[in-house]
């Protein structure tokens, strides 16, 4: 019998322990400056899935400035952002084998280099290597019909569109 009680309150106390625990992960997951996005959809046959996390303007100036041009940029916050083919694709007439990678950008003022790279478990573009790439498109960004406070990826018609602030730019998938 006591050790039906002593098991009784041991479950007691590591249930809430692990509510509690689930509860603050929960929150912090809520309070997250820059929380998990994804973004997935199918373009012809060929399923695309993109998981970022959603970096916010808050005020900033954005583009030449939290970003700087000319420079590798993680194109996100947090960790890499990660798009997965399960097909082999065109990417702007270039092909690229079914797999993950990880997106980095450079962007300019009137362009954005997208750069598909292996290594797509890393923080940021801390450990970035441009040995590790596989492609890289340059495209014309333009300026967004709307203002976007969240970095967003969408699938659009046959593109992956990135719009952050004020700016957008996209690449062709086949």
């Amino acid at each position: 019998m006591k050790k039906a009680i002593l098991l009784s309150i041991f479950t007691l106390f590591l249930g809430v322990a692990l509510n509690a625990q689930s509860t603050q992960a929960t929150q912090e997951k809520k309070a997250m400056p820059s929380p998990a996005a994804t973004a997935a959809g199918k373009i012809g046959e060929k399923s695309i899935k993109i998981n970022y996390f959603q970096p916010a303007v808050k005020g900033r100036t954005i583009w030449g400035s939290l970003v700087p041009y000319d420079k590798v940029w993680r194109t996100g916050a947090n960790n890499a952002t990660v798009i997965e083919f399960d097909k082999d694709v065109k990417i702007e007439g270039k092909p690229l084998k079914a797999g993950k990678y990880a997106i980095f950008t450079i962007p300019t003022a009137t362009d954005m280099t997208f750069i598909f790279n292996k290594k797509t478990e890393q923080w940021g573009a801390y450990q970035y290597s441009d040995k590790e790439d596989v492609l890289r498109v340059k495209v014309k960004s333009a300026k967004a019909a709307d203002f976007a406070e969240r970095m967003t990826f969408e699938l659009k018609d046959k593109a992956v569109q990135l719009t952050w602030e004020n700016v957008t730019a996209g690449f062709g998938v086949e």
